[in-house]
């Protein structure tokens, strides 16, 4: 079959109003092919400002959500709260929560759960550290992050999920995993969800790859069989990331 690629930008904690406007600017003026879906994360507070002015064939994503609704939860934000201002998407599971602020696997899975439940779409991410890869044990680690949301999603949910897969060593440093790194991490990733969940499920998720992705290597991995789109960083917040959503093209 043939998986719609995807494209997802991730701003992290980075820009300004004036910033937004510009770069929302800049992005409505360029060329999306229509058989690329495009999703930017951005901070929970410029989402609406985003929802606002970006392009309507491009979706916002919150870069992080809660696990209830409601509550005495200072700080937090709800998936229902990111859908009220805009959000179609959430990503999850991020080497920055997961390493940074020390979020588990378990943890993620559950945001997951109350995401998909409150209607947005996820992109989950996975990958391992550099010297989980040097130790043979990206496969290992990129599982068993996989299967806490396995065993909390119903197979149906898949149909919502993206997978992104971010090898934490490539994330912002410049290095990036080869093209065949990452067909091979992706391949395995399918194979995994083929026995984890099903043969459909393995065959219709989208695998992005995301790690220092570029308007000078996107379109080389994009060529791979099981590279299903991007979650970019860095280049999202720049007009390169135009070309990045055309590397199929």
């Amino acid at each position: 079959m043939t998986r719609t690629f995807w494209v997802g930008g991730n701003w992290k904690m980075n820009g300004s109003v004036a910033s937004i406007k510009d770069l929302a600017a800049t992005f409505n003026a360029g060329s999306s092919p229509a058989n690329v879906e495009v999703v930017i994360g951005a901070p929970y507070v410029y989402i609406p400002l985003l929802a606002d002015t970006l392009r309507k064939d491009w979706a916002v994503a919150g870069e992080n959500c809660y696990v209830h609704a409601t509550g005495a939860y200072t700080g937090e934000i709800s998936p229902e709260m990111l859908a009220d201002v805009g959000a179609k998407w959430v990503i999850l599971g991020h080497s920055e929560r997961r390493h940074i602020l020390n979020e588990s696997s378990e943890f993620t899975a559950q945001k997951v759960v109350k995401a998909l439940a409150a209607g947005l779409k996820v992109a989950l991410c996975v990958g391992e550290l550099l010297e989980e890869r040097e130790a043979g044990t990206t496969q290992v680690i990129v599982n068993s992050q996989l299967d806490a949301v396995v065993g909390a999603v119903k197979e149906s949910d898949w149909a919502n999920i993206v997978i992104a897969y971010e090898p934490v060593w490539a994330i912002g440093t410049g290095k990036v995993a080869s093209p065949e790194q990452a067909q091979e991490v992706h391949a395995a990733i399918r194979e995994y969800l083929k026995t984890a969940v099903s043969p459909k499920v393995a065959e219709e998720t989208r695998i992005a790859y995301g790690g220092s992705v570029g308007g000078k290597n996107c379109k080389e991995l994009a060529q791979k069989p099981d590279v299903d789109g991007f979650l970019v960083g860095g280049a999202s917040l720049k007009p390169e990331f135009l070309d990045i959503v055309s590397a199929t093209q």
